[in-house]
């Protein structure tokens, strides 16, 4: 049983929400079966959030606010998003902790407290900066992330590996007591 109260729970986007091991621009994304009604699920407890790397935009090949549409139609409370590349060098791109710091900062968040849940080594990296509950899906790039990224996880200690997003809010569910 946990007693700590459940804040925000962050989501990745590509792979984690939809689509696949690859990034794909809004109108060719496609949601997994059963991710907005997980979103919907989660956001009568919590709040819930995008977290997601979007280097295409710094690219010219799509746009922050097409994003932000998108997720925000998928029925997020907020969107944080990374539109460098990472050769840019920014705070803000996973692994790097500046999109989780930001809505610390907007919503008045304890990180300890939330949730990151994503398909990527560089997802886990970020939540276990910050001390949030960390749990890798396998859809997307998750089973390459369990193995062939292994390196880049051996210092953290996952909380959850799940098969898919729902299984990953079935078991936050049952860990906060959500009802």
């Amino acid at each position: 049983m946990i007693n700590k109260k459940l804040e925000a729970v962050f989501l990745d986007r590509d792979g984690t929400i939809g689509g696949d091991d690859k990034v794909h621009y809004p109108n060719d994304f496609k949601l997994f079966t059963n991710s907005k009604k997980n979103i919907d699920y989660l956001k009568q407890f919590v709040q819930v959030f995008s977290f997601t790397n979007q280097p295409g935009i710094s690219l010219g090949e799509a746009s922050k606010e097409d994003f932000y549409k998108e997720l925000m139609g998928f029925g997020f409370d907020d969107v944080f998003l990374c539109p460098h590349h990472h050769k840019e060098g920014c705070k803000c791109r996973k692994p790097s902790t500046g999109m989780l710091k930001e809505a610390t900062y907007k919503y008045q968040l304890n990180l300890n407290n939330c949730v990151v849940i994503g398909d990527r080594w560089s997802d886990m990296v970020a939540a276990s900066k910050t001390n949030s509950v960390k749990i890798l899906v396998k859809t997307g790039a998750g089973m390459s992330t369990l193995h062939d990224h292994f390196e880049k996880l051996k210092e953290i200690e996952l909380d959850f590996v799940a098969e898919n997003l729902t299984e990953a809010v079935n078991w936050i569910s049952n860990r906060y007591h959500l009802s």
